[in-house]
């Protein structure tokens, strides 16, 4: 349609659903549903398009599976999902009296809702039957509670939402893991059926498609394309734009070389900045479900530029992005060819027997293993440990466990025998599922209805960096630590050695993150009391990944320092615990110094005894699995 066609097209007023009432003033720039005016033509036009782009991602998502490239193991998660809820209803639906009461309670929900919503129309002021909480971004446009329409849906759906929990919750005679894996499952469908994921229901969205004649939804529509062809056949939701980062231009500029490398990992050594350093080294070891340049994103959030500029030698391992020829690596080699290799490769490089250690994660899992296995070999190999948001123990680890019972491990285990280890796409997926409301539906919203790009951000560019695990490992890993918890218990072997965490005396800066999903404060709390030397536990403000990174040079969160650890009752340990305002880095700076604070002449990567091999960050960490 031309500009001249377009101008004479036909322009009518679309009144919003439930506009009999008169309409909501327009709070600042903001025009009501009600008064949003639409072309016909224009419209018509769009809608068009968007079924045409429509029929695109259609044949994106088709296409893998006809060549048989793609195949589709989603029907034991939707088995699994209606078995657990099952029980659930069982529970509810066995007795006549008890499903009676089930449903008479959302009847009397449903008709004080509709008793509310009559009164208001006579203009009444009435509270209304349920309110949302008022941190729920999904509610935040003006509408939802001025126009009536709008806001009786919301009511509508918290109300329905707030049955669906006690659902669970009341039922008696469940088991724990079922009732947890029933939870999640439905918080995940209640999440999904918001009227704010769907354009009819979501004033925005509404007043976005009539007032660009659903042009949005053409953009949309295009972007839900492209995400199916960046995932080959699978949803890869966007959740920054990845055009403008890549690591080694404008993340991860730390500089260092990488020293020493193998199957599994590349080591890397940074520049000194500082013309003394610590005598004693550094040696990090991050998760292999992502990669380490979390910890080196800009160089103001960088905790690795911070550690050297603090005038202390650092190693970081940076795992490799595994193919099906790794499928065999297993805990045993992750141990032997990345933390022990690179302690053999530090030793070479600056003659210290010792290091300090960070783990990060399940790093910092695999590291508490390492230190272990060194105790039962009687070797003298770390000063100290640090722990980021990592468990030993998981009785307490939180949404996670949702995913993990003897018989979807079996299933994970067959999936990966296929190809020989698990997709970056699918840990990436349950990570963004155990907060689908802030890493899901915002950006199915914003991408595909708005039809906006999402916002350049680091955290989000590197959050879908992310790398697969090979077979043998991640069995492992989910089962002696998930699924037996094998790791506490002292019942864990590792390359034919026994491991009894009691034996590890160096000691452990636990930091745990308050509203961590992962790894839960009370779950690190808890591992504190396995460690047989000091442990200082500390707790850090906001979540698993911005409690860590909180650099002092932009603090956004605090931290708190308590007593002792003991048990799992983080509110306990609060009631004595003291404040802090900004990072925690200075804090373990300072306890990283009383351990060892001799320092020597700076070093050079390699020490004149390896010769560096390329810059860092590495060619390990850019292999990304989308290219």
């Amino acid at each position: 349609m031309d500009e001249k066609t377009a101008a004479k097209a036909k322009v009518v007023e679309f009144p919003a659903p439930g506009a009999v009432a008169a309409p909501a003033p327009a709070v600042g720039p903001v025009t009501p549903v009600a008064m949003t005016s639409v072309n016909v033509e224009a419209f018509a036009h769009n809608l068009a398009r968007m079924i045409e782009e429509g029929g695109k991602a259609l044949a994106a998502y088709m296409k893998p599976r006809e060549e048989g490239k793609l195949k589709d193991d989603q029907g034991d998660g939707i088995t699994d999902v209606v078995k657990t809820v099952g029980h659930v209803a069982e529970y509810w639906l066995s007795d006549p009296k008890r499903a009676f009461e089930l449903q008479a309670n959302l009847g009397r929900a449903y008709l004080d809702l509709w008793a509310t919503a009559a009164k208001r129309m006579t203009g009444e002021q009435t509270a209304p039957a349920i309110a949302a909480d008022p941190k729920d971004k999904r509610f935040a446009d003006p509408e939802w509670s001025q126009n009536q329409f709008f806001d009786f849906l919301k009511q509508l759906y918290l109300l329905t939402a707030q049955w669906g929990a006690k659902l669970v919750t009341d039922a008696e005679g469940v088991d724990e893991h079922t009732k947890s894996k029933a939870a999640f499952y439905v918080k995940q469908i209640t999440n999904a059926i918001s009227p704010s994921n769907f354009v009819l229901t979501n004033p925005e969205l509404l007043r976005e498609t009539l007032s660009s004649n659903a042009e949005n939804l053409v953009r949309g529509m295009h972007q839900l394309s492209e995400d199916i062809k960046a995932g080959q056949g699978n949803l890869k939701i966007s959740q920054s734009d990845a055009s403008r980062f890549e690591v080694g231009r404008n993340l991860a500029l730390t500089p260092g070389k990488v020293i020493f490398q193998n199957d599994l990992m590349q080591l890397l050594q940074y520049e000194p900045a500082t013309k003394d350093v610590l005598k004693v080294p550094l040696l990090i070891v991050p998760p292999w479900i992502n990669k380490f340049y979390i910890l080196d994103l800009t160089p103001e959030k960088s905790y690795i530029k911070w550690c050297v500029d603090q005038g202390i030698t650092v190693f970081v391992i940076s795992w490799v992005n595994p193919d099906k020829k790794l499928a065999e690596k297993g805990f045993e080699q992750y141990m032997k060819e990345g933390p022990l290799a690179a302690l053999d490769a530090i030793e070479q490089v600056t003659g210290e027997k010792k290091v300090h250690t960070v783990g990060y994660c399940v790093g910092g899992t695999l590291l508490a293993i390492t230190l272990a296995y060194l105790a039962a070999k009687k070797k003298n190999r770390v000063l100290s440990a640090t722990m980021f948001a990592a468990q030993v123990d998981f009785t307490f680890a939180g949404d996670l466990k949702v995913f993990v019972d003897e018989e979807r491990v079996a299933q994970l285990e067959e999936h990966m025998k296929r190809q020989g280890y698990l997709e970056a796409s699918s840990m990436a997926n349950t990570f963004n599922m155990l907060r689908s409301n802030d890493l899901i539906w915002p950006y199915v919203v914003n991408n595909y209805m708005k039809g906006k790009k999402p916002f350049p951000f680091d955290l989000l560019f590197w959050n879908a960096d992310a790398t697969r695990m090979p077979a043998a490992n991640h069995s492992f890993y989910l089962r002696n630590c998930y699924l037996n918890n094998r790791l506490s218990k002292g019942e864990m072997e590792v390359a034919g050695v026994k491991l009894d965490l009691g034996k590890v005396k160096v000691p452990i800066y636990n930091l745990a993150t308050r509203e961590d999903h992962i790894a839960p404060a009370k779950s690190v709390l808890e591992g504190s009391k396995y460690f047989g030397g000091p442990v200082k536990y500390v707790l850090a403000g906001s979540g698993h990944i911005a409690g860590v990174v909180n650099s002092p040079a932009k603090p956004k969160y605090q931290y708190w320092l308590g007593g002792k650890p003991e048990g799992a009752d983080v509110d306990a340990w609060m009631k004595t615990a003291q404040e802090h305002a900004g990072s925690w880095w200075p804090n373990w700076l300072d306890w990283l110094k009383e351990q060892d604070d001799k320092t020597v002449p700076a070093r050079e990567p390699g020490g004149g005894k390896l010769t560096p091999i390329e810059d860092a960050p590495g060619s390990y960490v850019k292999v990304r699995n989308w290219d």
